[in-house]
């Protein structure tokens, strides 16, 4: 769905500067309610990619600085899990007053170490500020059913208890949101929660954890811990550690599956994307080429429900490809300092080049690269990490720039002849996150929403994000797992079901019965 480091990538991204880099800021823990230095030694480097130099450091954890807040999430369980509901929704409202209130900060750290615009980071925190509207409801939510008189004097009822200690592990594209996605619904639900965020942009967790201790939240109830694989092997290994929530690439997302599961957690990890965008003949040409470039570039194309891939069905495509290019040089791109700015540069410098080498790729394997974004100046003449927008034609599926996750400003287009053509297309992709289609057509809308294999369907809806009283989740390697994030599932994720079989029967009336209980 989205990058994070592999599991030992980061290590060639560890420095160990200490004294000697006394003039950069240090990113620490967060663990019991305080901020915890890092005793490892290691830490990673922090770009502002708008100039490509390095901000600040980031700890990396330890084995035992993992175990520390693990412990400190496991002592805070018990007072948490019994505290009532109406005191968590009064916490929980009070961090969402504190993230509306403190917006603009919060979305400065995003633009200072992921890239994206103030006006799309600021999106981004509206969008998990919804999460956290949502989890405000948890009394509703958490309520359970009654059967009466199931047998003669008893009833039965269900009820859904807090799994313990969870941990989220999130992605360097959404640094507030997606943390927010997570520990909203966790604890919310009763739980403690540890967050290991990106070592790309770590800042906003820990402004997260200031919040949400002003907010009244106990010591131990939230916990930040940085690093690379030491620090997720950690997560994944800790008996004590009772579910694993997961954004991240797809390779990364299977191995969070698979040896999360191992060590008996309960684990959604949501993997990459592949998005496409079907455009039929009948469809509004202007209407798809805004949506083609408003889902395409925005955050520099660094989202899991980015499009990646038009679908230009028959005679659209020339009109429509048209269309896409003549907007091209409308879309600004600047530092987040520039309040024209619409998209700022990629999140590193590897990431940028890697996206750019997709130009190159392409048109040796026979596309037809309509835009290099390698001709814009701030790619020639910044230190930032910026890339201008792209858009390569005529690309099969057979060619990296489609069998490959982006993620950045590089929109493709494959030209296929019918509309079962273009729905096989997506249908053969080994991704489900999200797809679109953009038509006047009812009826090939409804057609399409029934027999697409994907978690999340736009109908002429570019990205379609579901509101957090859904939930969010692809299907197919897009999601590893059997429930989605956030939402009515993700009230099923954090806790588990109990049922209850009660009877108060009258003084005198029980007896011995050694039979099977029956109903009857």
């Amino acid at each position: 769905m989205t990058q994070v480091a592999e599991p030992g990538s980061a290590a060639g991204a560890t420095s160990t500067h200490g004294a000697g880099q006394g003039t950069l800021g240090a990113v620490h823990h967060w663990i019991g309610g305080r901020i915890v230095e890092g005793t490892s030694g290691r830490r990673g480097p922090v770009f502002d990619p708008a100039t490509g130099r390095i901000a600040r450091e980031v700890d990396f954890a330890t084995t035992d600085e993992v175990a520390a807040a693990v412990a400190a999430a496991k002592a805070a369980f018990p007072a948490w899990r019994a505290s009532s509901l109406s005191k968590r929704t009064d916490i929980l409202f009070k961090i969402r007053n504190l993230v509306e209130s403190r917006r603009t900060e919060l979305a400065a750290h995003l633009t200072a170490e992921h890239g994206k615009v103030p006006s799309d980071a600021l999106g981004e925190i509206a969008r998990g500020i919804e999460n956290l509207e949502f989890a405000c409801s948890i009394p509703n939510l958490l309520k359970g059913g009654f059967t009466e008189q199931a047998s003669t004097g008893v009833d039965v009822f269900q009820i859904r208890q807090p799994l313990g200690v969870v941990a989220g592990i999130t992605p360097f594209n959404f640094p507030a949101m997606v943390p927010m996605w997570m520990f909203a619904t966790a604890i919310a639900t009763g739980n403690t929660f540890i967050l290991k965020p990106s070592e790309k942009d770590p800042s906003a967790s820990m402004f997260l954890a200031e919040l949400l201790h002003e907010a009244g939240v106990p010591d131990g109830v939230f916990n930040v811990v940085h690093g690379d694989k030491v620090a997720v092997d950690a997560i994944l290994e800790h008996p004590d550690v009772a579910a694993v929530s997961f954004v991240g690439s797809t390779p990364i997302a299977r191995y969070i599956y698979e040896t999360g599961t191992k060590n008996g957690k309960r684990v959604q990890a949501l993997g990459g994307a592949k998005n496409h965008m079907i455009v039929l003949p009948d469809a509004d040409i202007d209407m798809a080429a805004d949506a083609a470039i408003s889902a395409g570039y925005g955050s520099a194309g660094e989202r899991c429900m980015a499009i990646a891939t038009i679908v230009a069905v028959g005679d659209v495509a020339d009109p429509l490809v048209a269309a896409i290019t003549k907007r091209l040089p409308q879309v600004k791109i600047g530092p987040g300092s520039d309040p024209q700015a619409e998209m700022g540069p990629l999140v590193t410098r590897q990431h940028r080049d890697k996206v750019a080498s997709y130009l190159d790729s392409s048109a040796a394997q026979g596309a037809t690269v309509v835009a290099d974004g390698r001709e814009h100046p701030l790619f020639k003449d910044s230190d930032g990490f910026f890339l201008g927008v792209s858009l390569i034609d005529h690309v099969s599926t057979e060619m990296d720039a489609y069998k490959d996750e982006i993620f950045g400003p590089v929109l493709t287009v494959v030209r296929v002849p019918t509309y079962e053509a273009a729905v096989g297309l997506v249908n053969d992709n080994p991704y489900g996150n999200g797809t679109a289609i953009f038509t006047r057509d009812g009826g090939a809308a409804r057609q399409f929403q029934f027999e697409v294999l994907a978690g999340m369907v736009g109908i002429n809806v570019p990205i379609p994000v579901p509101v957090a009283y859904y939930s969010f989740g692809g299907w197919k390697s897009s999601l590893f797992g059997d429930l989605h994030m956030y939402g009515p599932e993700g009230i099923q994720f954090y806790t588990r079901a109990k049922i209850v079989t009660q009877r108060w029967p009258d003084p005198g009336t029980s007896k011995i019965d050694l039979g099977f209980p029956r109903t009857r």
